[in-house]
């Protein structure tokens, strides 16, 4: 069974100024999820689900389908401040309500194992390999992962950025996470 790749492009790129998810800089106008979902149709996905917000629908549509057609199967699931949600939604809420949130939307559209990554980080080549390894071999209801990365290897010098910092016991599993900022210590991986 092939594994689906689960993308997180709901944001609203606020200090950005714009949809960073559709924005193309490479040298054909490529986005960060164009080098993401090449990387992992070579690795071995069948499938890539966006999580968007529906007003982004057609603008995401236009600028994938025509690229993605023949070559890998695609899904939209919107996400929205309603969806799976027992509360009263303060009026002043815009924003989406995070990732376990956008992953439960997915849940009547991803049946098989998936690996999840956000829209405008890139991870290169071997983290989707090693993705595709573990969900075809090692994965199970009990068994997941995280591909983690070295924390000096994720930080900007161009302003400050937030990270999810593992903490793993000496079997290299995982005893807790929390959110860091720039100045954290350099042996905690960043989560995938």
């Amino acid at each position: 069974m092939q594994p689906t790749l689960l993308i997180l492009a709901a944001g609203m790129a606020s200090r950005y100024g714009s949809m960073k998810q559709t924005e193309g800089f490479g040298p054909n106008g490529e986005t960060i999820m164009d080098y993401s979902i090449y990387d992992a149709i070579k690795a071995g996905f069948g499938k890539v689900v966006f999580i968007i917000r529906e007003d982004f629908a057609e603008n995401f549509k236009a600028t994938f389908e025509p690229k993605l057609q023949g070559k890998i199967a695609t899904a939209y699931v919107y996400q929205d401040l309603t969806s799976y949600v027992d509360i009263e939604i303060p009026a002043e809420r815009t924003k989406p309500w995070g990732t376990a949130h956008a992953i439960l939307c997915a849940k009547d559209v991803v049946k098989e194992p998936f690996a999840v990554i956000n829209a405008d980080d890139f991870y290169g080549k071997d983290s989707f390999v090693k993705a595709v390894q573990f969900l075809q071999k090692d994965c199970s209801a009990n068994k997941y992962a995280i591909i983690g990365y070295e924390l000096s290897k994720t930080l900007s010098d161009y302003g400050t950025v937030s990270r999810g910092v593992c903490e793993v016991d000496i079997d290299h599993k995982l005893v807790g996470i929390k959110r860091a900022y720039k100045n954290i210590p350099e042996r905690r991986f960043y989560i995938l």
